[in-house]
């Protein structure tokens, strides 16, 4: 009887535990199907919510400035394309579902390792970071205002030093060409510079037919905060009448310089400002054939994208 009673106790504490386990996987995929439902609702809400954005983006009259210390007034804009609006809401929502997607991760990775992290300091000593985009044979390309002090009349701020950070070490770089900004937020707000150094990274490859239609999506990569190069995805908003073009994407202190790409991952834009008091909406130049002039080992075509010479 013992051994009897043995083997029912035993017999029930498997039919228990076997009834615990399936109770228990029951439940776990019940909250699994609900977190899920959960995330696939907030997904499509901010795809809503984003495509609305954008087409109010594009419609309203902003009275926003752009971010800059002479405090210029908003350029004119004029929309960067045309098409039915409820067609392009639809489109919107398809690119942000699969947005991710858009790029490799590989082609990502590899492109992040194209930027550094730049720092200026200036005759008293004050210092200030951004973002550079690697060329090839020691060239950079970022913005004119981070190398360069635009308002400078007397002097005080004419930058003493201009630093690259590459793999850890900070390399000494100085001033090779660029634009005739005077002011931030401006078409000639762009600037190459080289380090003496061997580099080892990655080169980017150049896109001058980028024609920035309207939601057309872009990827982002600049020094956030000074946090280290970070990736934000965004689409095309609008041009402006000085030739730069509005993007809804994050326009955080330190990004200015960095690379703004395609969904092929080449080099089409670089972020040069913000809206003032809004830090969704970006201001982009994109990059055109005068930019690389002193950089040899580029071909450079308005018609085609950039070809490195042998």
């Amino acid at each position: 009887m013992s051994v009897r009673r043995t083997i029912g106790y035993l017999g029930l504490t498997f039919s228990l535990a076997a009834l615990t386990f399936s109770v228990g996987s029951w439940t776990a995929q019940r909250a699994i199907a609900r977190q899920l439902a959960s995330n696939d609702a907030r997904m499509a809400e901010l795809r809503d919510d984003m495509a609305r954005a954008i087409l109010q983006f594009r419609q309203a009259e902003t009275a926003a400035t752009p971010s800059g210390t002479n405090g210029q007034r908003q350029p004119e804009v004029v929309p960067a394309g045309g098409g039915a609006q409820p067609a392009l809401v639809e489109e919107i929502k398809r690119q942000l579902q699969s947005e991710m997607g858009l790029l490799p991760v590989r082609l990502l990775r590899e492109r992040r390792e194209s930027f550094v992290e730049l720092n200026a300091y200036d005759a008293a000593g004050k210092s200030s970071y951004g973002t550079a985009g690697y060329l090839g044979n020691g060239y950079f390309v970022t913005v004119k205002h981070a190398v360069v002090a635009l308002d400078d009349a007397d002097g005080s701020h004419k930058i003493a030093a201009i630093k690259v950070r590459v793999h850890g070490r900070d390399l000494a770089a100085r001033l090779v060409d660029a634009g005739d900004a005077d002011v931030e937020v401006h078409s000639g707000d762009w600037a190459v510079i080289r380090v003496n150094q061997k580099v080892d990274l990655p080169p980017l490859r150049v896109n001058t037919r980028f024609t920035y239609d309207f939601a057309d999506p872009i990827f982002r990569l600049g020094n956030d905060y000074s946090k280290g190069i970070i990736l934000s995805t965004g689409y095309v908003g609008q041009r402006t009448s000085n030739g730069l073009v509005t993007c809804l994407t994050d326009g955080h202190p330190g990004v200015s310089g960095g690379g703004v790409l395609d969904q092929d991952g080449d080099l089409v834009g670089i972020p040069i400002g913000r809206m003032q008091g809004d830090y969704r909406f970006s201001f982009i130049l994109p990059v055109r054939g005068e930019m690389f002039r002193k950089v040899p080992g580029l071909a450079v075509s308005e018609s085609t994208s950039v070809a490195r010479a042998d």
